[in-house]
């Protein structure tokens, strides 16, 4: 869907309105939140990506609504994800300087990481990854993470 404050030059924008390819496709969206997988070539089965609808760069400009509802819903996507991915934890990371609409990345922290990648270094594996320098995730793997958290969203939606 195209938000009211859709704007054409922003990657975030144009994946909320189903304009960007993403494995998968949507995993869940609703008038607030949208979810993806991140793009192939992606270091984890699981890499989430969650983006408010509307183009806002951060929580700092959040509206009500949004700051109200942020916490609930990052608790309720983690927690699914870290059920789905059997993950030790997931990392959320939210830099905001390649693209100025708000975007989260929601990486599981797997017991068995690739280069033993924890912590900071993990954003390491993205970049080796888009290099060439190491092999992403296999996409089965991806596809099937995907199915299943999608499955758990549908049967257990984050709250409103």
């Amino acid at each position: 869907m195209k938000h009211p404050s859709y704007e054409a030059e922003c990657d975030v924008c144009r994946a909320n309105a189903g304009e960007e390819p993403s494995p998968g496709g949507v995993i869940f969206a609703n008038d607030l939140w949208f979810v993806r997988h991140t793009p192939p070539p992606a270091p984890l089965a699981g890499w989430m990506m969650l983006h408010p609808q509307r183009h806002v760069q951060g929580p700092a400009h959040f509206t009500d609504e949004e700051a109200a509802n942020f916490g609930l819903v990052l608790r309720h996507f983690t927690r699914i994800l870290e059920q789905v991915t059997g993950a030790l934890r997931i990392y959320v990371v939210a830099f905001g300087e390649s693209v100025p609409h708000m975007h989260a990345h929601l990486a599981p922290r797997y017991a068995q990481m690739p280069n033993d990648a924890i912590a900071w270094s993990l954003s390491d594996t993205f970049r080796q990854v888009a290099a060439g320098e190491m092999a992403g995730a296999d996409l089965a793997e991806v596809d099937s993470v995907i199915d299943k958290y999608r499955e758990a969203l549908e049967a257990n939606p984050p709250p409103r």
